[in-house]
């Protein structure tokens, strides 16, 4: 594609500047795009980032080095340069419609189905894969664990993929025929533009509490950036599926009115005026009965995934199927054979010996570890016992309200590190414990012989163990806040740790005589 014709794509708001010229003799064709200097190739075009901890413009003499032959930017280079040069105010959104452009705008040939949301878009991307796969639809799944279509599977850094590599990868999907996209949207991924350029058949919200406030400040501003998905990104042929329980429901559902899109709410009150209905549900340790009330008819489905909270999961995957006119067996089906989503409220078990259960779950906000222990408490037949920690560098505001979460219903906590990243682990630690004032602190050796208490210890490795040494076969053990993560990340370094691969590790240790 000629440079000229890529440029055609950036919406006049942006404001292209050419500081060196695009002309019939300086015109030259994209061969690739790139926003790591690492990786320019003779025919790129280099666009450079801001990021937290590099500039892309620092490498712009290395980039024309190896072959780049047009730069975007946010400010010229000291040095004159031919190489084409196009000033932006904002490269990082205008990176996501050159790579629309340049991939052929793939989401114009797929059903992509976005999902946002604080909690539940992972569980509620895998249960629409799995009606998708049940109505044998060729389908994808974008989001926080991982990428997956076909024969690829691919780890992500990102909820959200960054625009350059979330387009490669639509592209790549459709090469591999694939016919529909599971997706989760963060608010990241919309306020940083992320998914401009992206055109949604589905956009769906499943709730909305306190999250990201370090970057977005204030829960207005959280809201607003969601709601994009709805305002921006929606096609007006498309479907809304909105969360009518959710105080913010109003936010989007007007937002899906201003874009002319279908509406389907759905409800767990079973007298609603919601089109998705609950009306009734049985929630057990080893999965979930559910009946709900469709436009298509009454399902009965049974949901393999614990957790009283996955209803509500399960009711905005149902009108996704609905929206997409998958027939109600179908849904059912898919529902039913849905796999364990990893490291949500995941069973680690050792077979062989009496031992507690044991469960991972991701749960890192104060919305989600309540609603996590509120459903495990009452199917718990012994001790509820709880490992759970905060992440630095990342809002301090919901520590407190995270460890009044947990003192509320577990009997035994174990306050330690989650992801310190650069922040001193002590003052989490001590921000955490300021939310714990129903439970009282004890030393390690007090923790199994009493109930309401509480112990720190900063190494998650040791407080793992703690937990599930202590506990009774009866109890049950909670890991919450990292999930599928298999890192720890201490300083700038991510280091190797799993809360499954260590839960098994205390289990042996647990099981030896």
């Amino acid at each position: 594609m000629r440079l000229a014709t890529l440029l055609a794509a950036i919406p006049d708001v942006f404001h292209p500047q050419l500081l060196a010229g695009v002309n019939g003799n300086n015109d030259p064709v994209i061969r690739g795009i790139t926003y790591d200097s690492r990786t320019v190739a003779q025919g790129s075009l280099f666009v450079a980032l801001r990021g937290s901890a590099v500039d892309g413009h620092r490498y712009l003499e290395q980039a024309a080095a190896l072959g780049a032959v047009a730069f975007l930017v946010e400010e010229a280079p000291q040095k004159a340069t031919s190489i084409p040069l196009i000033r932006v105010a904002d490269t990082r959104r205008v990176l996501a419609y050159l790579a629309n452009a340049f991939y052929g705008m793939p989401s114009r040939e797929l059903t992509l189905i976005g999902v946002t949301g604080t909690n539940g878009k992972t569980s509620t991307t895998y249960l629409v894969e799995s009606i998708l796969k049940a109505a044998k639809q060729k389908a994808g799944i974008i989001g926080t664990i991982e990428i997956r279509y076909a024969d690829q599977r691919q780890r992500t850094l990102n909820t959200t993929p960054e625009s350059l590599d979330l387009q490669r990868t639509l592209r790549s999907m459709l090469d591999r025929k694939v016919q529909a996209v599971a997706m989760e949207v963060s608010s990241h991924g919309t306020q940083t533009g992320r998914v401009n350029g992206c055109v949604f058949q589905i956009a769906a919200i499943t709730n909305l509490t306190q999250d990201h406030l370090d970057f977005h400040g204030t829960m207005q501003e959280y809201c607003a950036s969601k709601r994009l998905l709805f305002s921006q990104h929606l096609a007006k042929t498309g479907t809304a599926v909105i969360n009518s329980d959710d105080p913010s429901a109003e936010a989007f559902l007007s937002a899906a009115r201003e874009t002319g899109a279908h509406i389907l709410r759905v409800s767990r009150d079973a007298k609603s005026s919601a089109e998705i209905r609950l009306e009734s549900a049985c929630v057990a340790l080893h999965g979930t009965q559910a009946r709900i009330h469709t436009p298509i008819g009454v399902l009965d489905v049974t949901l393999p995934l614990i957790g009283d909270f996955n209803l509500e999961n399960t009711l905005i995957a149902v009108g996704i199927g609905v929206a997409l006119g998958i027939s109600s067996s179908t849904i059912a089906q898919g529902i039913r054979e849905c796999p364990q989503v990893p490291g949500r409220v995941e069973h680690v078990v050792l077979e062989g010996s009496p031992a507690p259960t044991v469960l991972v779950d991701y749960a890192h906000t104060p919305d989600a570890i309540d609603k996590l222990l509120r459903t495990v408490r009452p199917l718990t037949s012994g001790k509820l016992i709880t490992v759970f920690g905060c992440g630095g560098d990342r809002d301090r505001s919901k520590r407190p309200l995270m460890a009044e979460a947990v003192a509320r219903w577990s009997d035994r906590a174990i306050v330690t590190n989650d992801n310190p990243r650069t922040e001193d682990p002590d003052k989490i630690l001590a921000d955490i414990v300021v939310g714990l004032g129903d439970l009282a602190r004890v030393e390690v050796d007090d923790f199994a012989k009493r109930e309401k208490v509480y112990v720190t210890i900063p190494d998650r490795r040791s407080a793992i163990q703690l937990a599930i040494t202590s506990a009774g076969p009866q109890d049950t053990v909670l890991l919450a806040g990292k999930g599928h993560e298999d890192y720890q990340i201490l300083g700038h370094e991510r280091l190797p740790f799993d809360d499954r691969r260590e839960a098994l590790r205390a289990l042996r240790l647990r099981s030896t005589p």
